[in-house]
Formats: structure tokens, sequence, C-alpha cells
């Protein structure tokens, strides 16, 4: 099983950029290319939150359109950036997705466990795992125990080392942990929010933060770090489910690059 991971897309209304600066909409559609013409494509595509820049209607009329270019199914969750009556007003035929209260979900249609968690506080840009937020994911997890299970959320629930972006992580992680460490069959954790592909232990789960269809956010790790972002080459994380190695995560570059070379020539020697 192979899963795309689409994060922090940050589409705007029409003919505006992010930031005067970034033409979202086109590296969307760009990245959704790479993934049709991929030599495997994936099974799947999450979209783990920032979907829409200021969470309008018309935000989400163009990422419906770039959405309508997959013939995989896709599967979302509202990050900050969201707001979360628009984004389930523009989603209601994505029949997964609850329609009333937070935008939560389980999917059990393959071979992994798949539980899609909506982190947001309206008006804020942090993320919080509240009490009734963790006791809704522990009676999901007390239902299937002997199921591998992955959970995708937009805030992560560590921190980076980017103070900016700590600042506004999901609070109560630390509860979030030691409810996982009830229920091994969660390995990883997928998230958005940070811009940068960011991979790390914490509680005995593997918690991974894949970057931005459209910007990355500057890898400044000084305590003063400034709310910056650069330019550079996209990429789009990819996710194998293998039954017997787990998860195996993949950074896929988008765009045209020479290539590619053989390392061995026609006689089957390694070209010196």
């Amino acid at each position: 099983m192979l899963i795309a991971q689409v994060t922090d897309s940050h589409i705007k209304a029409k003919g505006r950029l992010a930031y005067r600066k970034v033409d979202t909409a086109a590296n969307l559609e760009r990245c959704f290319h790479h993934l049709i013409n991929l030599k495997t494509p994936p099974d799947v595509v999450l979209m783990t939150g920032d979907l829409a820049d200021f969470g309008r209607v018309e935000e989400y009329e163009i990422l419906r359109e770039l959405i309508a270019l997959l013939d995989m199914p896709v599967y979302v969750i509202p990050g900050n950036h969201d707001e979360r009556e628009i984004f389930r007003e523009a989603f209601k035929d994505h029949q997964y997705l609850p329609r009333t209260g937070d935008l939560r979900y389980v999917i059990e249609d393959y071979p992994l466990r798949m539980i899609g968690l909506d982190t947001t506080i309206p008006g804020r840009p942090e993320g919080e795992m509240c009490s009734n937020r963790l006791a809704w994911l522990d009676e999901q997890l007390k239902a299937k125990p002997d199921l591998p299970t992955l959970i995708f959320m937009h805030h992560p629930p560590v921190t980076t080392g980017i103070k900016h972006m700590d600042v506004q992580n999901c609070k109560n992680g630390d509860a979030l942990g030691r409810l996982l460490k009830r229920h091994p069959q969660v390995f990883q954790i997928l998230c958005g929010h940070v811009h940068r592909p960011i991979h790390t232990q914490w509680h005995g789960v593997t918690v991974s933060i894949a970057p931005s269809s459209s910007n990355y956010v500057a890898l400044d790790l000084d305590d003063d770090s400034s709310a910056e972002f650069y330019l550079e080459p996209l990429t789009v994380q990819l996710h194998e489910w293998r039954d017997n190695s787990g998860l195996i995560t993949h950074l896929s570059f988008i765009g045209d690059f020479s290539g590619p070379y053989p390392f061995y020539d026609e006689h089957g020697k390694l070209i010196d």
C-alpha cells in the first residue's frame, strides 16, 4: 500500500499569491500531476490540513477543482488556516467526514487502519488534544487493538527546534503520548503544519512531519528564529506500508531532472 501525504497547500482565491509570492494552486497542480505520473501511483492521498489559506469558500472551490485531477481516494483533515464549517461544506460529499463536531474519523478499508484527527482550535494557530479528543481516540483504539494503525493530524505533538513554529504545535501532547503507550498498534503519526520534512521517535511512536506542497519554513534553529520561508524544491512524502517492515517513508522531488543514468555499462561493469 502506497500513501501520498500532501499538506499545507494554502490555496488562495484565483489570481492571488500566498504572502504575495507563492502560486499555491499552480504548485498543488504540479504536485498532483507528479503523483498521477509516478511509476507506481499512490493508493490513497492524505491531505493533512491548511488546505486553504484563509478558509474562504472560493479557496475551497479551487481546491476541489484540483483534487478532481486525482483518480485515487483522497482523505482530508483541517488545519489552523481552515475554517471548520466551510471546510465541512466544501467536502460534504466525502462520506467519511462527520456532519457535526470535530472532523475526525477512522478509515478501515485498507491493510492499514488510518485515523484522522482534528486538532484545530477555532481562531487560534496552535492545536490541542483536549480530554474529549483523547477519550474519543482511546475508544477507537480499544475497538481494534490488533490492527496496525496510522494516525494523521495537522499539528505535531512534538517540538522541532524551530521556535516560532513550536509555540503553535499541538498542546497536551504528553497526554497523547501516554495514551499511545497503552496502544502499541499505533506505530506512526503523520503531521503537517511546520512546512519541513522532520522525523523523530516519541513515546515509542515515529512522528513524521511532511513538507508543504508550496513553500518551506526556514530551517532556523536559533532561539530568536524569524518567521520566514524559502521557495526550496517542491517535494511530496510517500509512505509505503509493508507487512513485514512497517511504513517506509520516501521524499519524492517534484519536477523534471536530468537522468536517469546507469551505474553499470553494457557489460555489467561499474562505470569508471
